[in-house]
């Protein structure tokens, strides 16, 4: 029996790229981006009550929170309440149809959530909203 020679150069290169590990790649990363945006929470982390009431669906709209520990947020940017009452004084100026969104954590006192209604109505804001979480 004779061995049998092959000649190196017969191999061809291949020259294409694989694309199915590109593709497992990419169905990957869109399973997880897919997974966590829900779990992703924009905003303070805030115990809404819960009640029923319609959706939102105000085109310009600004957001109020105020958490168990009574600080002040305005779009999620921390601000003291003398900023708050120097930026909704500008909102009433300069957007008037503007819908402001008050978000306060269910274990606050009443009183809290009272001077921001005030601090709104005083910026003559006449369209505000208190956000809960919807009943299950």
């Amino acid at each position: 029996m004779s061995r049998r020679r092959t000649s190196l150069v017969s191999v061809q290169q291949i020259s294409e790229i694989n694309m199915t590990p590109l593709m497992d790649l990419t169905f990957i990363l869109l399973i997880t981006f897919i997974i966590t945006f829900p779990l992703i929470e924009q905003g303070v982390a805030i115990n809404l009550p819960k009640g029923k009431a319609a959706d939102m669906t105000a085109q310009n709209a600004r957001s109020i929170s105020l958490n168990l520990d009574k600080q002040l947020y305005l779009d999620d940017v921390p601000v003291s309440r003398e900023e708050l009452v120097a930026a909704m004084v500008d909102v009433a100026a300069s957007e008037p149809d503007s819908t402001i969104y008050v978000r306060a954590d269910r274990k606050l006192d009443y009183g809290a959530v009272v001077e921001i209604m005030r601090i709104l109505h005083d910026a003559n804001i006449t369209r505000m909203a208190l956000v809960t979480a919807a009943e299950e």
